[in-house]
C-alpha cells in the first residue's frame, strides 16, 4: 500500500533524486506530477552548490514485475484479452523506465542550459501521464502493472551512458525510446482492425507525443557536439557502432525520425548498422 509522499525538496537536483528513489509507482507519479508544477511555477530552483550525483544505480522499483532476459519473455498474439495485456503491460512498463530515463537526465549532468532542464522535467511528466493511461487500459482489461515479467534494458543503457551527456542524448532518446517511433503505428493498425479502439487512442497520444521527446534527444545531442566541437553525423555513427549495434532493428519510420531531428545521414547510418 503506497503512504503519502510530500514533494519537500528544495531544489531540482533533490527533487530529481527524490523521483529516482520512489518504489511505488503511485508515488514516483504523484512525486513526478508535483515537482513538474513545482518547476514550472518557478519555485524549484537550480542549486549551482548542488552535491554531486551519486553513482548510477538502480532507481527505485516496486517488487514486481520480475525483470528478466528479453529472451525470456513470451510471444503473445493479439488474439486474446491477455495477449494484448501483455502488449501493453510492456509499453505501461517503459513509460515507467522513462520517468526515470526524465529524472536522470536532470538529476546527473549539470551545469547546462535552463531549457534543458526545462525539456527533461517535461518529457518526466509526460512520460508519467502516458504510464497512468496505459495503467488505466490494463486495468479495464482485468490486469494490473506487475501482472506480467518485464525486461531492464532501457535502464541499462542509462547505466552506460551514465559518464556522458552526449552519449546520453544520443542513444537513450534517440535509439531505444526512439524504437517505439518504429514500431507503435503498426501495432495501431493491428489493434484497430480487432475493434480494441481504447488502446488505440491511448497510443496515438503516446506516439504524438513521443516524437517530441525524441526531438529533444537530437536537440541536446547536438548541443553537446557543438560544445565538444563534434561533427555530429559521424559523432552518432561511433556511438550507434560503439554502444548499441545489438540493440538496432529496423525496419524505421523515416518521417517520425525526421520529424524528431534526425538528419538523412543520421537515418542511413542507423539503416546500415542494422544490416550488418
Amino acid at each position: 500500500m503506497s503512504t503519502v509522499v510530500v514533494a519537500d525538496a528544495a531544489d531540482l537536483f533533490a527533487a530529481a533524486r527524490h523521483c529516482l528513489d520512489a518504489r511505488d509507482p503511485d508515488d514516483k507519479i504523484a512525486l513526478t506530477g508535483a515537482y513538474a508544477r513545482r518547476f514550472r511555477e518557478g519555485a524549484l530552483p537550480l542549486d549551482t552548490n548542488a552535491r554531486a550525483p551519486a553513482p548510477i544505480g538502480m532507481p527505485g522499483r516496486p517488487e514486481r514485475p520480475k525483470l528478466v532476459h528479453p529472451r525470456e519473455l513470451p510471444r503473445r498474439g493479439f488474439g486474446s484479452d491477455e495477449g494484448r495485456a501483455a502488449f501493453i503491460h510492456a509499453i505501461a512498463h517503459i513509460e515507467l523506465n522513462a520517468i526515470d530515463l526524465g529524472w536522470d537526465a536532470v538529476y546527473r549532468f549539470r551545469d547546462l542550459p535552463a531549457d534543458y532542464y526545462a525539456d527533461w522535467v517535461s518529457v518526466a511528466a509526460d512520460e508519467a501521464r502516458h504510464f497512468v493511461l496505459l495503467r488505466d487500459r490494463l486495468r479495464a482489461l482485468g490486469f494490473d502493472y506487475g501482472d506480467f515479467d518485464a525486461h531492464n534494458g532501457l535502464w541499462e543503457m542509462c547505466e552506460k551512458t551514465a559518464h556522458d551527456g552526449m552519449a546520453r542524448m544520443a542513444l537513450v532518446p534517440r535509439v531505444l525510446e526512439a524504437r517505439g517511433l518504429d514500431v507503435t503505428p503498426g501495432m495501431i493498425v493491428k489493434l484497430r482492425s480487432l475493434g480494441d479502439h481504447e488502446t488505440v487512442v491511448v497510443l496515438e497520444v503516446i506516439l504524438r507525443e513521443e516524437v517530441a521527446h525524441v526531438a529533444a534527444g537530437s536537440r541536446w545531442f547536438r548541443w553537446f557536439c557543438a560544445r565538444r566541437g563534434v561533427q555530429p553525423e559521424s559523432t552518432f555513427r561511433d556511438l550507434l557502432s560503439e554502444y548499441a549495434r545489438a540493440v538496432l532493428h529496423g525496419p524505421f519510420n523515416i518521417d517520425a525520425r525526421a520529424a524528431a531531428g534526425f538528419s538523412e545521414e543520421e537515418l542511413a547510418s542507423l539503416q546500415a548498422i542494422a544490416e550488418r
